[in-house]
């Protein structure tokens, strides 16, 4: 889930840097510090939108830089367990899919496609359906629900994010469309 936050921390401001504007500089200071990352408890910070309010500056001994406690609006995502997301496949693998959600990649594993024996076409880098023969592929749009959570601050690419389309409602956007017209259709 997306949200904006106002959030408090500190930045440090090299001496090269001093001398412009001190908004400025602090902002991309802040981008450079914040934007991507991961915190377990506030999820990835995506974007840093506003800066409200920049305290007085310290200088440490023995480092030239000076220091600014800021107040700022961020815009962040996390995921929550529940959240029904949309993304695009991104990589198809022997063992499910990478969907891409924005800012993280969620594993959409062969498990929990559909109610259907997945078998991955190595060939076509696909996943097929054998009873079904629907198929997906990198560039499919899909909805999806968020069934495991574990964001790793350290190494954000060891974050994992499982998913689940086993459910009503969810699969991909071409299937729930052609599901939607079939009951136009029995109106």
């Amino acid at each position: 889930m997306y949200r904006k936050m106002r959030l408090i921390d500190t930045v440090r401001i090299p001496p090269e840097k001093l001398g412009g504007k001190i908004e400025e500089v602090v902002e991309s200071a802040l981008e450079e510090k914040l934007e991507g990352r991961i915190d377990k408890t506030l999820g990835s910070i995506v974007a840093i939108t506003d800066v409200v309010d920049i305290g007085e500056g310290r200088i440490l001994v023995g480092d030239g830089a000076v220091y600014y406690d800021v107040t700022f609006d961020a815009i962040v995502y996390k995921p929550e367990m529940q959240e029904i997301v949309e993304g695009d496949i991104v990589e198809i693998v022997e063992f499910g899919a990478f969907v891409s959600m924005g800012p993280v990649d969620g594993l959409l594993h062969v498990s929990q496609i559909a109610d259907d024996y997945i078998s991955y076409d190595e060939k076509n880098a696909r996943l097929v359906g054998k009873e079904s023969n629907r198929a997906l592929a990198e560039g499919d749009a899909l909805r999806a629900r968020i069934v495991a959570v574990s964001l790793n601050e350290r190494e954000p690419r060891e974050s994992k994010i499982g998913l689940t389309m086993r459910q009503t409602a969810l699969g991909k956007l071409e299937w729930l469309e052609e599901a939607r017209k079939k009951e136009e259709v029995h109106e």
